[in-house]
């Protein structure tokens, strides 16, 4: 099973940025399609962005045009680059496939924007 290990996040303030990395214990080649997720206190975890193994990538409304996945097959490790951050951005990320596989959620990196 492909173990999943986030990082990258950090205290920030608004409008600043944060590049997040998710690395994976094995081959993430054939996964098909790789997501960042969120979860802010008292919230559900949702999805804020997607990328194929073609490289297609989708944002939720909240972070498009602020937030760009990618993915480095050969490094097996994903990519979460954040602009633009505001308040509302706090949360803690993870990352996963999509859909997500319940046994390969890691701890997750804690993303704080606050002045």
């Amino acid at each position: 099973q492909v173990q999943l290990v986030e990082s990258g996040g950090g205290l920030v303030q608004p409008g600043g940025s944060l590049r997040l990395s998710c690395a994976a214990s094995g081959s993430i080649f054939s996964i098909a399609a790789m997501g960042w997720y969120r979860q802010a206190p008292g919230n559900a975890r949702e999805l804020v962005a997607t990328i194929t193994s073609g490289r297609n990538a989708r944002y939720a409304d909240s972070v498009k045009g602020r937030f760009t996945i990618s993915r480095d097959n050969a490094k097996n490790t994903v990519y979460l680059e954040m602009n633009s951050l505001k308040p509302e951005d706090t949360a803690v990320y993870y990352c996963n496939s999509n859909p997500p596989i319940a046994p390969m959620w890691g701890q997750g990196t804690q993303v704080t924007v606050s002045s």
